[in-house]
C-alpha cells in the first residue's frame, strides 16, 4: 500500500502518529484522545478517527533499556499469532520507520473495557460474586493462551523451550550477583533452592509473562474479560509460571506482613472469594496440565519478579528514577521474598 510521505519530524509525536495513521489506515480526521493508564515500562495512547479508535504502544522518550523498543516489536508479532485463538486486541499496523517519531510503535484494535486492580467497573455489581467471575474467567482466558504450544509457526521468533526455568533462574542469579544494591541474602539462598528442586517442563507453549487482572480489559457492563493486553514479555516457556503469577496476587494468603503490590487484584481480597487451589484446579482441568508443583511455581514466580524489580530500585537509589513505584520497592522487594519463602514451604 502507497501512503503520502510526509515530513513527521517537524511535529509533536502524538501529531505526527496521527497523520501516519491516515496515511497507513486510510482514516480521517484522526486525532490524540490521550495517554491510558497502566504498565511502568511503555507508553499508551488513544487515537479516534471520525469512524474508528485505536491503541498506539510505543517506548518512552528515555527509555531506560536500549532494547526496550524489542518489546514493543515482540508485542506485535504476539498479538498477530494469536488473532483469532486468544481475546487480545487486533494488530492494526507496526512502524518501524524511525523517521515517524524516533523510534518504532504497534497500533492495535481499541477495545472499550477496564483495567482492574482495587475497584470494580460498576458499583452495583456484587463485589465477591464479581471477583469469583472475573478469577474464573482469567483461568479460562489464560488456558486459551497455553492452547498455542510448541512447536507452532511463529513461536520459535519468541523464544526456545529448552532448560526455560534453568536460564531463568541463572540469569537473574548473575544480574543480582553483578548489580547489587542492598543485602538481600534470601535472595540467594531461595535462587539456590529453586535451582535444586526444579519440576520438569509439561509442553511448553505461548506464556504472557506478565499475566494478572491488571493486563486484561474488563467488560463494564458484566465481570468478564475482554482482551488481554500487554503482550511484550510473551515468549516461549512454561506455561505454570503464567498460573503463578496470577496466583501470586489472588487472595490474602500472601505472608505475615502487608503483601508486595497490594494493589493489584485487590478486588479479590474479600471473605467469601475462591481461593489459589481453587483457580489453579480450573486452569489444571481446562488444560489438562498439572499442578502438583504449583507451590514451587509461585515461589518461582515471586523470586522472579522480585529479581527483576530489585533493578529498578537500584536506579532509585542511584537517583536516576524518582517515582513512588520504584520508591516503594523498598519493602515490596523483601515482600515479595517473604511470600517466595512461604510458597516453597508449601503454604500456598
Amino acid at each position: 500500500m502507497q501512503f503520502r510521505r510526509r515530513q513527521f519530524m517537524s511535529r509533536a509525536p502524538q501529531d505526527t502518529v496521527a497523520r501516519w495513521l491516515e496515511d497507513t489506515l486510510g482514516w480521517s480526521s484522526v486525532a490524540f484522545a490521550g495517554p491510558l493508564s497502566g504498565g511502568n515500562s511503555n507508553l499508551t495512547w488513544h487515537f479516534t478517527s471520525a469512524s474508528e479508535s485505536c491503541v498506539v504502544r510505543t517506548t518512552p522518550d528515555e527509555a531506560i533499556s536500549p532494547t526496550s523498543a524489542r518489546g514493543i516489536e515482540r508485542e506485535s508479532k504476539v498479538l498477530k499469532l494469536v488473532e483469532g485463538l486468544v481475546k487480545a486486541p487486533k494488530l492494526l499496523a507496526w512502524c518501524s520507520d524511525l523517521e515517524v517519531m524516533g523510534r518504532p510503535f504497534l497500533v492495535q484494535q481499541w477495545i472499550d473495557g477496564r483495567s482492574v486492580t482495587d475497584t470494580l467497573p460498576s458499583e452495583e455489581w456484587d463485589p465477591v460474586f464479581a471477583a469469583n467471575a472475573l478469577g474464573e474467567d482469567m483461568m479460562l482466558q489464560l488456558a486459551a493462551v497455553h492452547g498455542v504450544t510448541w512447536p507452532k509457526a511463529g513461536l520459535d521468533t519468541l523464544g526456545r523451550p529448552d532448560d526455560f526455568l534453568g536460564r531463568q533462574l541463572q540469569r537473574w542469579l548473575g544480574v543480582r550477583r553483578e548489580q547489587s544494591v542492598r543485602e538481600l541474602p534470601l535472595l540467594f539462598e531461595l535462587g539456590a533452592w529453586l535451582q535444586d528442586n526444579m519440576p520438569t517442563t509439561e509442553r511448553p507453549a505461548l506464556i504472557h509473562g506478565d499475566y494478572h487482572l491488571d493486563n486484561t480489559l474488563v467488560d463494564r457492563e458484566t465481570p468478564r474479560i475482554k482482551a488481554i493486553i500487554d503482550w511484550e514479555l510473551a515468549t516461549v516457556g512454561d506455561p505454570a509460571m503464567d498460573v503463578a503469577l496470577a496466583l501470586l496476587f489472588w487472595g490474602d494468603k500472601r505472608g505475615n506482613g502487608a503483601p508486595a503490590f497490594p494493589h493489584l487484584q485487590a478486588v479479590s481480597r474479600l471473605p467469601g472469594v475462591v481461593d489459589r487451589r481453587h483457580l489453579a484446579t480450573l486452569w489444571a482441568s481446562t488444560t489438562g496440565r498439572s499442578m502438583e508443583a504449583m507451590g514451587y511455581y509461585i515461589a518461582l514466580a515471586a523470586w522472579r519478579l522480585a529479581a527483576i524489580v530489585e533493578g529498578a530500585y537500584g536506579l532509585y537509589v542511584a537517583g536516576k528514577v524518582d517515582t513512588p513505584y520504584a520508591a516503594g520497592l523498598q519493602y515490596d522487594v523483601p515482600a515479595l521474598l517473604a511470600e517466595a519463602e512461604q510458597a516453597a514451604a508449601g503454604n500456598w
